[in-house]
């Protein structure tokens, strides 16, 4: 038997901090999928409404970290009738293995998506082994 399936609105989620922040702006947790290939991770992160120069990407004591600035000057003055969507600045932080190349981490933006490739160091590729 086959079950219907709705579609749901996902809510973005806020970020909940601990720390005392010096910009009056919300923070959201951005929608992420991470995939693994042989020689790679790949990390897809949504963050719409944001230009690449308003993207940081760094790496610090293994912790990959992403900020990314939303121009709001884009939004004052607009009166909504209806919202789903608030408008907001993204973060989210990794903790990085030592499989990771830090070396060898790249960043792309297109169409409010941010994908970033983290190559795995030599070490921690799969290695064959022939059988003789």
């Amino acid at each position: 038997m086959a079950r219907s399936q709705a579609l749901e609105v996902q809510e973005k989620k806020e970020l909940v901090s601990k720390e005392e922040k010096t910009v009056r702006s919300r923070y959201f947790v951005p929608t992420t999928d991470i995939f693994e290939t042989e020689d790679a991770l790949t990390v897809v992160m949504e963050i719409p409404g944001v230009a690449k120069p308003d993207v940081d990407v760094n790496i610090e004591n293994d912790i990959l970290r992403v900020e990314a600035r939303i121009d709001h000057s884009k939004y004052e003055g607009l009166e909504p009738l209806y919202t789903e969507y608030n408008v907001g600045h993204f973060t989210r932080s990794f903790t990085l293995s030592s499989k990771i190349d830090q070396q060898q981490i790249s960043a792309q933006l297109a169409d409010g998506v941010l994908t970033l490739t983290l190559k795995k160091a030599k070490e921690a590729l799969l290695r064959r082994i022939a059988i003789g």
